[in-house]
Parts: C-alpha cells; sequence; structure tokens
C-alpha cells in the first residue's frame, strides 16, 4: 500500500504537475525510524542491507558536537523497527568522552559488518574509529581508531570491489575543504591514502559519494561551498581522476548521497537550493533526487520534503536486492525519516533553469 503523508506533498501551488504525480507513483511508503527518538537531537543517517533485514544508525545526543552525542542503531525485520541501541561513543584514549559523528555502515564482502564513525571535538579535530559485527549487528567489537590521517568513509557508504578492496570516499576540512580516498584491502588494517583531488582555493569540497559508472569506472559527487555538486571521474578504480568540475544545477552546502542502479542510471539525493552567506543552515528545506545516465545530463525525478524554515538533510541511499530504493535523512534534526522508492515509477524531467519548477 502505497503511503503519501502530507509533508511530502508539494507546498508550491505552482510547481508541475508532473512533479507531484512522480512523487506519488515512486513514493511507497515513509516512516520514522524511532517514533519516541532516544535523545533530544539526531543527525546524519547510514543504511545497509544485511540478509535481508534494514540496519540504519545516526549520531543523536543533545545538540550536534555536546559530549553526550553517541551512535544509535535500529534494526528493521519483520516486526518493524527495533528500539534504538547505543553502539559507540566518543571516549578517547586520554580517558575523556568527545562528540561522535557521521557514522557510516558496510556489509563487506566476506567478513564482518562494519561500522565507521567520527569522534573529536569537531570536525577539523576528529579522527576514524571503526568497531565490526559478526552478529548482523546485535554485538559489537571494541572501536579501534583508524591510523594517524586515516578518516574512514566520512560520511558515505564505501564501493568494495570484487577481490575485497575497499574504497572508502573521505575529506577533511582542517587545512580548507579537501576531497581525499582512502582504500584498505584487508578490512580496515591497512590503509592507503590518496589526493587531495580538489584546490579549495577554486572549489571547497567534502564528502564525496562514490558511483560505478563500469566495471574500473567510477563517478564522484559530493558537496561544495559553491552552492553546487562537485563532479569528477576515474576510469581506474580511482587512483586517478579528472579535475574536478561543478554541476550546473543548484545544491545547497549539505550532505548528498548517490547510487547507481541495478538499470545502470546514477541517482543522488540533495537539497536543490541555496545557502544564506550568514546561515549554512539556510537552504534545507526542501530535499530532492535527480537521476543521470551519463553522469554530465541530470534530470529531476522526485521531491521528497519542502518545508519552509525547516531541515531536512544528510541523506543516505541504498538499493535493495528487491531493486527497491531506500532513503533515510535528518528531519528536522528531530528524528531519521526512512523512505521506499521504487525506481521504475520516477518520473524523470529536464532541469529548465537553476530553480527546480
Amino acid at each position: 500500500m502505497k503511503l503519501i503523508t502530507a509533508a511530502l506533498v508539494l507546498a508550491s501551488s505552482c510547481a508541475p504537475v508532473m512533479d507531484e504525480q512522480s512523487m506519488q507513483n515512486a513514493i511507497l511508503s515513509v516512516e520514522f525510524i524511532a517514533v519516541s527518538p532516544p535523545t533530544p537531537q539526531c543527525h546524519a543517517s547510514t543504511i545497509v542491507e544485511v540478509e535481508g533485514e534494514l540496519l540504519v544508525a545516526w549520531f543523536g545526543g543533545t545538540h550536534e558536537g555536546a559530549d553526550d552525542v553517541g551512535i544509535w542503531l535500529s534494526r528493521k525485520s519483520g516486526a518493524g523497527w527495533s528500539l534504538p541501541m547505543r553502539v559507540a561513543d566518543g571516549a578517547g584514549e586520554d580517558g575523556q568522552v568527545y562528540p561522535s559523528w557521521n557514522p557510516v555502515l558496510h556489509q563487506s564482502r566476506s567478513g564482518p559488518l562494519m561500522l565507521f564513525y567520527k569522534a573529536g571535538p569537531n570536525p577539523r579535530a576528529w579522527w576514524g574509529m571503526l568497531t565490526t559485527s559478526s552478529d548482523r549487528g546485535q554485538t559489537w567489537s571494541a572501536p579501534v581508531r583508524l591510523p594517524l590521517n586515516i578518516i574512514g568513509p566520512v560520511k558515505n557508504k564505501p564501493l568494495e570491489f570484487e577481490d575485497g578492496e575497499i574504497l572508502c570516499p573521505s575529506s577533511t576540512e582542517h587545512d580548507g575543504w579537501q576531497v581525499w580516498l582512502e582504500r584498505t584491502r584487508d578490512l580496515g588494517v591497512t590503509w592507503e591514502r590518496s589526493g587531495p583531488f580538489n584546490d579549495p582555493a577554486e572549489i571547497e569540497a567534502i564528502q564525496p559519494s562514490i558511483l560505478r559508472k563500469g566495471m574500473d569506472t567510477l563517478l564522484a559527487v559530493g558537496r561544495t561551498r559553491q552552492d553546487r555538486m562537485f563532479v569528477m571521474q576515474s576510469a581506474d578504480r580511482g587512483l586517478h581522476w579528472s579535475k574536478m568540475k561543478l554541476l550546473d544545477f543548484w545544491c545547497a552546502n549539505s550532505g548528498i548521497d548517490g547510487i547507481t542502479l541495478k538499470d545502470g542510471r546514477m541517482l543522488v539525493v540533495y537539497n536543490h537550493s541555496q545557502n544564506s552567506p550568514a546561515d549554512w543552515s539556510v537552504g534545507r528545506e526542501m530535499l530532492n533526487i535527480a537521476v543521470s545516465r551519463d553522469g554530465v545530463e541530470w534530470k529531476r525525478a522526485a521531491v521528497l520534503e519542502r518545508e519552509a524554515d525547516q531541515e531536512f538533510s544528510y541523506p543516505a541511499v541504498i538499493q535493495t536486492r528487491d531493486g527497491m530504493v531506500h532513503v533515510t535523512y535528518t528531519w528536522k534534526r528531530q528524528r531519521i525519516r526512512h523512505v521506499v522508492l521504487d525506481p521504475q515509477s520516477l518520473q524523470e524531467t529536464a532541469f529548465t533553469g537553476w530553480d527546480w519548477e
């Protein structure tokens, strides 16, 4: 049964009918992960499919950056979403407790379920952490700190190749916004780092998402301070990349995520708007989906949220074995929302200008 909530209906009376129809055709269900959230605020969700179950993690606490912020996890089975449980925190080696940030779940091909996250006082001084589970997220190993200068996937899921090599999209903020890639061939024991792949004087970019275009051909897209999404391409599994460019449509200074669908199309979830120079949080009132067949020309596909002066941000997206697309995202900093879409029902329409309409 299709469920369309009032919050997802386009508020603008001048919006094209096709956008609303696309949304109604594609969206199959909308729900909150936790009816009663365990913390006052939450943010930065991640989602993975493990043996037919969905697992979602996020960071939550009093507010972003507070020392009580930890990593929470919930699973969905036949009985619905489980009560969230706290699975990690920012306890440092010095005995001090720091905030936790940006969890990323990844089910390795031949190893454990991996949970990457960050700990530290802020994104300019945090460090990477890793914990693993061999029982589908029921229990977790003692967290280990990643090697110096290795952050792990900074927001979005890694890409694992057929030979087991895991490519992690990463970035740093302490010396200008810069995009990096990190790879491990032994499930996080040893690492290699490459980059940076941008000059912050030209494009300030972080939080890449990696989309696979072919056997060795990759596309990376992500967040910038230029109110547009960046794009770059690699033909050798991410060893070398084309010069970073900006796509020709608005993308607010906020996290995005993307996937390559089973039919070959590429899909990104993002905020189609501009930020205010005085307030980075302005511009997150609409959450959108765009689709491309080549990574160059993108088309509008759906609007997930639109409400003035509210925040819908930091999406995570996967396609499950049944072909459905699952998106989780921050809903007003209060909850994590989960949306299921049928990608075959997305009605793609060309951008006619910079605005969504």
